[in-house]
Order: structure tokens, then sequence, then C-alpha cells
């Protein structure tokens, strides 16, 4: 059996949503055949999520009202963290950005000690950013020279939803920022924790769907804004 098959009971991928109803069943079919376990945190969504991902079969937390992604992230992670045998934590899009295939080369590197936390992107060598938005590309690479003089992380993606922790290294992430902000936080906790890190190539599909549901210019500089917020705050 791989080390990453025997890992597999103690795996939890962690799915933020928030009105996602009309993907994540689509998203949740995809994690269904690795062998880890999900909880999905629903938002405070006006919509079907809910019941969608409660029917998919996984453990389903719910916030009576919309706090952010980055506090669904944080409730995610504090309940996959009290499971008593949780060695590795991984965060997931549930908008269907994501590719469920690309966990096990997440988790690889952090299976052979190799570092505490593996960050996707879309930009490095291997990695593919299907029909990205041009004003979402731009965006995006203003982002990374901004956290990289903000944290000194060497990244080509700072903004990508997919990533893995060793469950002591998620220990140590602690969100505050419940908004998009939060991203930025992850990383300057890593440096902060000087914790072992390594980006692994990654896909992120656009999608129609995607696109409407904010890939836009102005959705693009909110990124940036919350970045020089979360320094000033």
């Amino acid at each position: 059996m791989s080390d990453l098959a025997r890992a597999g009971t103690g795996v939890w991928v962690v799915v933020p949503a928030y009105n996602e109803g009309a993907v994540i069943s689509e998203t949740l079919v995809s994690l269904a055949g690795l062998p880890y376990r999900v909880v999905v945190v629903d938002d405070g969504s006006a919509d079907d999520t809910w019941e969608r991902a409660r029917d998919a079969g996984v453990t389903v937390l719910r916030h009576a009202c919309n706090l952010g992604q980055g506090a669904a992230l944080q409730t995610g992670m504090t309940y996959a963290l009290r499971q008593r045998d949780t060695r590795y934590v991984v965060s997931f899009d549930a908008d269907g950005q994501h590719n469920a295939a690309d966990i096990p080369r997440m988790l690889a590197p952090l299976l052979q000690g190799d570092c505490d936390v593996t960050l996707a992107s879309r930009f490095a060598p291997g990695g593919v950013a299907n029909d990205i938005p041009t004003a979402k590309k731009l965006a995006l690479r203003l982002a990374v020279l901004l956290a990289r003089a903000m944290n000194g992380l060497p990244l080509t993606d700072t903004h990508n939803g997919l990533r893995a922790f060793t469950a002591a290294a998620a220990r140590q992430i602690s969100l505050s920022q419940n908004g998009m902000a939060h991203a930025s936080e992850i990383l300057s906790q890593i440096a902060s924790r000087k914790l072992r890190f390594r980006e692994v190539p990654a896909t992120v599909r656009y999608t129609a769907y995607s696109r409407a549901k904010g890939q836009s210019l102005s959705n693009g500089l909110n990124i940036i804004w919350d970045i020089l917020m979360a320094r000033i705050r």
C-alpha cells in the first residue's frame, strides 16, 4: 500500500462554500473518488448549498450568516484538527475551479517530510490556468509582487485556494481575516512561524460559472485592496 493510500483516513479536505448550489454536487463527486474525508462549511448560503452538500454524504457545518471565506476556512480547519487521527488538512474551493487529482501531488511532499505546507500554483512551471481572464491574470500578478514585498516569500501564486498542511502546521495557522485577505494572512503566518513550504504546480479552470461569480477586474482589485488592508491592520 502506498504512503498516500495509508494516509487517506488521516486527511481532511476543507471546502468553504457560499451560494455554490449550482456546482457543489459536482465538486464533491470529484472528491469522492479520493480516499479522504471531506467537510463542507456552508457560509450562510441563501441557496441550496447546504442541502446538496448534505445529500453528498460528507460532513457539513453551517454558519448562521455569511461571515466570509476566511471564517469558513477557519471553521473547517478547526473541526478537522479536533478529530483524533487527523494528520493533514487540505483546503479546496467549492466552485469547481480546482482539480481533485492535484490533491495527492499536494500531499506527497508532506508525507515525505520535505515541508510543512504546500501551496498550489497555476503560474509555476507545469501549472495551468485555463481560460483565465486577462484582467484577473494581471491583478494576480500584481498581488504576487505585493505579497512578496510584504512577507518575503518567493511565490508565483498567492491567491490559490488549494493548499495542504501537516496537522502540526495547520495548528499554527489562526485566521482573523474573514474575507479574501485570509490568503495573505496565511502566507504571513507561514513566514513568521518559519514553516517549510513548497509550491506545487496545479490546474485552475475558469468556467462561465466562475467568471460570472466574480472573475472581473473589480474582483482582482478587491484582492489587492484586501492585501493592503491586511497589512495595515
